[in-house]
């Protein structure tokens, strides 16, 4: 029987990307629903292609545009938010793919659990938000979430099979598109150095948040919650081939790798069909093409961000939801030629030294201490 998907942006990199898994696969999946931000014209021709059932376009504007592209179709067209909770809960979706951007897919997350729907994470803010609230529902509700994140999935990929405790998990990163650039230099820095990643092609917020390295500090809040490690227990490398995907080392001293190409076709389609792996004929790694790996500790004052997602992991509460908030804000407004790079992390560390701090959020809370820490942010970043 095919799995049924629901795919939450479907226009961005991993939707893209799980959409060129369903087309190699068509006898194991297919399309209910698909969700985008913005952009209604690849959701437009996502939609007639894989013959979905319904869209949904977060963007309320564009909801005119995407509904007169698909007049002629059969395709259900929705708009906001509201919507795209209602289409991941329909009985006729077996699996959501959440691959929004930022805190936007919480809410879809926790609707899909509570629908009992499995999930394929690859919206780390999920986890970095919420992530004793969501994990502690999807305990209870018996769903499971499969990680879509290639470290993520490295890790999950080295604990199959394993009965004996883990010692540590090792979490590597490229160092971002800035990795060879001075800490001196970095308050000069250009949105569009900062977005020439070296190995990995994602969309911008990601691209800014591997540079600053907040994105390696969400992935150690998000290897906490996925796999019940302290904060202790994660370590993270600089790696700049990006081909060992992370590691896990057991108490034997024994440590397991997955090794790979910078890809995410893999991440996804393992999420997807676990337990069992795709058949990808053109997929062959060449040792001899990558005959150095090398690894490194982060540079901590270069990069202050990391440490500051492990101080947030370990306060819990609401401290990682303000740093997210905060950081979305501090992004967008680098990205438009609004504030230093380096004022990115500043915004980071105002937010979080006058917001508010509750110990055992809501879901209510978790609203509430978004909308404060992008204020915050917004305030520090004199944004009008």
């Amino acid at each position: 029987m095919k799995q049924r998907l629901s795919i939450l942006g479907s226009t961005g990199s991993i939707g893209v990307q799980t959409l060129d898994i369903v087309r190699e696969n068509p006898d194991l999946f297919e399309v209910n629903s698909l969700v985008a931000g913005n952009n209604w014209e690849l959701l437009a021709r996502q939609a007639i292609e894989f013959d979905a059932d319904s869209v949904v376009i977060a963007n309320l504007d564009k909801y005119p545009l995407l509904k007169d592209a698909l007049a002629s179709y059969p395709i259900k067209v929705y708009a906001g938010s509201d919507a795209i909770c209602q289409v991941v809960q329909s009985s006729q979706v077996d699996v959501v793919v959440n691959a929004l951007v930022g805190y936007a897919g919480l809410h879809p997350t926790v609707a899909a659990i509570e629908a009992g729907k499995k999930i394929a994470l690859a919206n780390k803010e999920t986890l970095v938000v919420g992530g004793d609230l969501v994990m502690g529902m999807a305990v209870e509700k018996r769903v499971p979430i499969l990680p879509i994140d290639s470290e993520h999935s490295a890790i999950f990929q080295c604990l199959v099979g394993e009965h004996s405790p883990l010692r540590r998990l090792i979490v590597t990163c490229s160092g971002g598109a800035l990795r060879d650039v001075p800490a001196s230099q970095l308050k000069d820095v250009t949105p569009e150095q900062a977005l020439k990643h070296p190995q990995w092609r994602m969309g911008a917020k990601i691209t800014i948040d591997s540079a600053t390295l907040i994105n390696k500090g969400f992935e150690v809040i998000e290897a906490h919650w996925l796999f019940g490690v302290d904060a202790e227990q994660i370590s993270v490398l600089i790696h700049p081939q990006s081909i060992v995907h992370s590691m896990v080392e057991f108490e034997d001293g024994a440590i397991k790798a997955q090794l790979g190409t910078p890809d995410m076709h893999m991440p996804i389609s393992y999420a997807l069909m676990f337990p069992y792996r795709a058949s990808r004929p053109s997929e062959r790694f060449d040792f001899m093409a990558n005959p150095t790996l090398t690894f490194a500790e982060p540079d901590r004052v270069k990069y202050p961000a990391l440490d500051i997602a492990y101080d947030c992991m370990r306060r819990g509460g609401t401290a990682a939801c303000v740093m997210n908030g905060s950081n979305e804000v501090a992004v967008a407004a680098f990205l438009d030629g609004k504030c230093r790079f380096t004022d990115i992390t500043a915004s980071i560390e105002y937010a979080l030294n006058h917001a508010s701090f509750i110990a055992t959020p809501t879901l209510k809370d978790y609203e509430a201490s978004n909308l404060e820490a992008r204020a915050l942010a917004a305030e520090f970043l004199q944004l009008k």
